[in-house]
């Protein structure tokens, strides 16, 4: 099993889905649902983000992960595998451009680029 983050992003011990990954993605981007809006040119709306992050719609397009991938410069094959379109396989492709890294590493990364940002604005 595949570790993820909790809600918050501090857990990387407890299984989560793609809609808290993607908020998770969303915060350490540091942008508001109306932000990805804009962001996505509309594509996205914020209302359907929200219903994606609170797990009420848990299979969205490919149109709208390659969206939400590009905005969050996250790995486009890493969420179409979090929503069940591939599986996972050895040549999965790094989300920050270090070769293999592992899952656990993904959303550690991606928890402590949530928290520098968080010190970064004090």
């Amino acid at each position: 099993m595949e570790e993820k983050l909790n809600k918050k992003g501090n857990d990387p011990d407890s299984v989560t889905t793609l809609g808290e990954h993607l908020a998770a993605l969303r915060r350490a981007a540091q942008l508001t649902l109306r932000q990805v809006e804009d962001a996505t040119d509309k594509e996205v709306s914020n209302a359907y983000l929200s219903q994606l992050e609170n797990n009420k719609i848990t299979k969205p397009s490919p149109n709208i992960l390659h969206a939400l991938a590009a905005v969050y410069k996250a790995s486009y094959e890493g969420l179409m595998e979090r929503a069940g379109y591939l599986t996972a396989g050895k040549a999965r492709p790094a989300t920050f451009a270090i070769a293999e890294l592992t899952t656990e590493e993904e959303q550690a990364l991606i928890a402590y680029l949530e928290f520098f940002r968080k010190q970064k604005k004090k």
